[in-house]
């Protein structure tokens, strides 16, 4: 292994260069597409309260279990077993590879602003491959170097982003702001804005993916008290950001030229503020932020299954190392799966939104389980002193599994099943782990999950067969 550790502002980038990657910039379309100006209000606050709850429960656990450096995948397995843990491990690996998928399908999207030749799907698969065979190089000379260009990359992506939030709100208007607040052409309706504010939880979990990345990466951390803090510090900045620029967009245009604007919407939006230029910087932007964002998930990729494979819950071969102490194994897998879905891209209908939405669905139980931990430890008392107070732990862990389970529900039943399809085969790489280690791998509990699972994947196959529901 690598000696080389990770210090706080490298961590803080990772955590900021995960999350603010393509959504960021496509955010003002996104977010509009369903929702009013009352409505999208109303879904920040609760995404800032939910997000902070759920940074807060990272940071806490970070601090009471630094033995877990397997962070997001270690709490569930901890917690409630090593078939929870193993699909919460494999549900942010499906997660992570599907993001890298979409964020390279929307960055030659933004090359072909400036190289026409890339509008062609056929040029931007090839493109986006040789990125991301790049990108899988950088990091098998080792993870620490990787973390450093991220950094930079990280770096890069803010200033256009920090300069089209300065100037959309000098540019904003208030009286078009408040036209059709509520987006029922009147007063407040409950159930109209109710669904509008649900439908604005999976674009908004999206663009806060990667708020765990820290804590994905604690085992490589110079101090374990950073990676709380890095979380904290990342989520708070990138909050703010992100509701100047949904909101001030709102008013700038109206919500029904927003949601007509091509990706990324916020290229024209200050296009119209500050001329063609506008376009430019911002597509600029959105290259660097996408590059960089797809080397900050190529790392927690191929973290994940490295890290539950030296638990024993991953088969072996995912935890084999280069020299340089990168799980290359690992990397090796995950990349060739992002390979293999952008080549699919060619023949599908698969779209940004639709994998992204997949992405942000797989990565829901990993969140739900992490909240439940936190609560289960606050609620025993486990891992504090006897004058130790859990009262503020067990009240974040609360709102963060609330929170976790209203996205469950904001998901749909659509994207939910298929998840299934992605979850159920899991369960052979489970197996397999188990065997290696001659346990037993599958109880009367496990045998009741992973029946449920392949019910479900099952029934999705079928809707999609019928054209009920429509697959990427």
């Amino acid at each position: 292994m690598s000696k080389k550790k990770l210090g706080l502002f490298p961590l803080v980038a990772l955590v900021i260069g995960s999350m603010i990657g393509a959504g960021a910039f496509s955010l003002p379309s996104d977010i509009a597409q369903n929702a009013s100006a009352g409505a999208i209000t109303l879904g920040w606050l609760i995404t800032g309260i939910g997000m902070i709850a759920l940074a807060l429960t990272y940071q806490s656990l970070a601090n009471r279990k630094p033995e877990l450096d397997g962070g997001i995948y270690s709490y569930a397995k901890a917690g409630f077993g090593d078939f929870i843990g193993f699909n919460s491990a494999w549900g942010y690996w499906l997660s992570a590879w599907l993001g890298t998928v979409a964020y390279l399908i929307l960055l030659f999207d933004a090359v072909s602003y400036f190289v026409p030749l890339f509008e062609s799907r056929v040029a931007a698969v090839i493109g986006a491959s040789v990125v991301l065979w790049a990108i899988h190089f950088l990091v098998l000379s080792g993870v620490r170097e990787a973390a450093i260009v991220n950094l930079i990359t990280t770096v890069g992506k803010l200033v256009p982003i920090i300069f089209f939030a300065f100037i959309a709100l000098l540019g904003f208007n208030l009286d078009l702001f408040k036209t059709d607040f509520w987006g029922t052409g009147g007063p407040f309706q409950f159930g109209p804005v109710f669904e509008q504010v649900r439908s604005t939880m999976m674009v908004t979990l999206w663009v806060f993916i990667g708020v765990e990345g820290a804590v994905v990466l604690s085992g490589r951390a110079a101090k374990k008290t950073d990676v709380g803090k890095a979380t904290v510090i990342g989520l708070l900045g990138t909050l703010v950001l992100y509701v100047i620029i949904s909101l001030a967009s709102l008013g700038i245009m109206p919500r029904e030229e927003l949601i007509q604007l091509k990706n990324p919407s916020t290229a024209y939006i200050l296009e119209r503020l500050i001329g063609s230029g506008g376009a430019v910087i911002i597509n600029l932007g959105l290259i660097v932020s996408l590059a960089g964002a797809s080397l900050g998930w190529t790392l927690l990729a191929a973290e994940i299954p490295y890290v539950a494979s030296e638990d024993e819950v991953f088969p072996y071969f995912f935890s084999l190392e280069n020299d340089n102490g990168a799980p290359a194994s690992s990397l090796w897998i995950t990349n060739g799966l992002v390979q293999l879905f952008l080549i699919i891209t060619l023949v599908s209908e698969s779209t940004y939104q639709a994998l992204y939405t997949v992405a942000s669905a797989a990565i829901l139980v990993p969140y739900i389980f992490s909240a439940l931990y936190l609560l289960k430890i606050a609620s025993t008392g486990e891992g504090y002193g006897r004058r130790e107070s859990t009262a503020f732990d067990f009240t974040i862990g609360t709102i963060a599994s609330i929170y976790s389970l209203w996205l469950l529900y904001g998901a749909g039943l659509q994207y939910l099943l298929m998840c299934a399809i992605l979850y159920a085969p899991g369960a052979i790489f489970y197996w397999q782990a188990k065997r290696e280690n001659n346990e037993k791998a599958f109880g009367t509990f496990e045998i009741v999950v992973l029946t449920a699972l392949c019910i479900a994947a099952i029934a999705a196959i079928v809707l999609m067969a019928l054209g009920i529901i429509k697959p990427l």
